[in-house]
């Protein structure tokens, strides 16, 4: 899986905000992902984030 640091992503499950999107900021065996609801960061085991990717809402390349 090819995911960088400033994409929003989409995850299977929700927040308990109510949002299922997320903003990457880093990239490691944890990533830290901030809530696109909310604000909250949150670091989360690479497994976790692989299994529960549901999508790309917006990629780094459309940021140019």
């Amino acid at each position: 899986m090819n995911l960088q640091v400033g994409e929003i992503i989409k995850m299977k499950k929700k927040h308990p905000c109510g949002a299922n999107e997320w903003e990457i900021l880093r990239i490691g065996m944890d990533f830290r992902l901030r809530c696109a609801g909310c604000g909250r960061e949150v670091m989360v085991p690479r497994k976790l984030v692989e299994k529960s990717f549901k999508g790309y809402l917006k990629k780094e390349s459309e940021n140019i």
